[in-house]
């Protein structure tokens, strides 16, 4: 996989929690997953298209980090996962993707607008291209770790190598 495609999307992603969470990042080493991701609480999930190349992207998070997030963003306490830190985790991956897209547009990969899902569950099946390795990469933060992976068509060879 090509690392254009995945450096926008974390610089978004530390972008955006710097700003609005006041949360600095610091990116961990990306591994590569061709069976089950490790688990998380809650991921907001987008579908990328283009006429270059075709994935998905996703912003994972436990509990805790999406709590203490919510708490930042919002100015209000949480103590679970409700609709309004449902709510909150699609608008962080939409704009995650909103952030790389526009890096990826300047690079002459015009991403198509696409909407997020939120999948809420320990056992979270996520809809990446079938067959294709899941590049995660872990975010540090002072309110814990969360995730950002990304999977693009074509990326089936990682998942070989191995």
């Amino acid at each position: 996989m090509n690392v254009e495609f995945i450096n926008p999307f974390l610089q978004s992603a530390s972008n955006i929690l710097t700003t609005m969470a006041t949360l600095e990042t610091q990116r961990g080493s990306a591994t590569v997953h061709c069976e089950d991701l490790p688990h998380a609480d809650i991921t907001g999930i987008i579908e990328m298209v283009s006429d270059e190349a075709t994935g998905v992207v996703a912003v994972s998070f436990p509990k805790p980090v999406i709590l203490e997030i919510a708490k930042r963003m919002l100015d209000e306490e949480y103590l679970e996962i409700d609709e309004t830190v449902s709510n909150l985790v699609g608008e962080i991956t939409n704009m995650v993707y909103g952030g790389a897209k526009a890096l990826l547009d300047e690079q002459g990969y015009n991403f198509d607008l696409a909407i997020p899902r939120v999948i809420q569950s320990r056992d979270i099946e996520l809809d990446f291209p079938k067959g294709c390795a899941v590049i995660q990469v872990p975010l540090s933060t002072e309110a814990g770790v969360f995730f950002v992976e990304i999977s693009f068509e074509g990326t089936e060879a990682l998942c070989e190598i191995q």
